[in-house]
């Protein structure tokens, strides 16, 4: 004879699922118009939906599984999770949809947890944000002004920098790398702090109105 029946084999996966009801409740309500969560019960496909937040989709408690709820049903090794996948709700709004499976011990899908992202909200989004952020692509490789400061510390710091690629000191240069050397530092924008001028003629050990010679002959 067979044993009789123990209803309470089914509380570990209805404490399981209500556990999962917290995690839908606080998802959803993290992004307010944004993202539906639905928790789905599996056990019962007819009456599926057990939780559903920041409703999107229209559906109440209590409707039935869908196409992936019931895939997972009938196949024990249905991917636990389907990531970022196309949707759409009812309405025709484009969505971005997850998918994931909760097992029981017995490694039985016994719910799902799903989260649709409304997209059609971010879109516009995502123009504006591109558009605030674009440049002027005339000037991008030249841009007409820096917002740095070209302090002294600085100006020298490039100074070393470009004479130690012509493996030399800025006093040991020839005329014509000194003149190429401030054509350089004029095109960086190294003009543009005070006293820049004296402090380049102090390094290559020229007048201050030899400096302003050579960067006036700057193409």
């Amino acid at each position: 004879m067979a044993p009789p029946a123990r209803p309470d084999l089914a509380e570990p996966d209805e404490h399981l699922i209500r556990e999962a009801e917290k995690i839908a409740v606080a998802l959803g309500r993290m992004f307010p118009g944004l993202c539906e969560v639905v928790l789905h019960d599996l056990r019962d496909p007819d009456h599926a939906v057990r939780a559903i937040e920041n409703n999107l989709s229209g559906r109440q408690l209590g409707d039935s599984a869908t196409e992936l709820g019931l895939a997972r049903i009938a196949d024990p090794a249905y991917p636990d999770v389907v990531q970022n996948y196309p949707n759409r709700f009812p309405d025709g709004r484009p969505a971005k949809s997850t998918s994931i499976g909760i097992r029981n011990a017995d490694g039985e899908y016994v719910a799902a947890l799903c989260l649709n992202l409304d997209v059609s909200v971010l879109s516009p989004l995502t123009l504006t944000l591109a558009n605030l952020v674009a440049t002027d692509t005339a000037h991008r490789d030249q841009p007409p002004e820096t917002l740095r400061d070209r302090n002294a510390r600085e100006l020298r710091r490039a100074v070393e920098e470009l004479c130690a690629r012509r493996a030399a000191t800025p006093r040991s240069l020839s005329r014509e790398d000194k003149r190429a050397l401030v054509r350089q530092l004029h095109r960086d924008g190294h003009f543009d702090s005070r006293d820049a001028a004296q402090t380049i003629a102090d390094l290559l050990g020229v007048s201050r109105a030899t400096v302003y010679n050579y960067a006036k002959t700057t193409p």
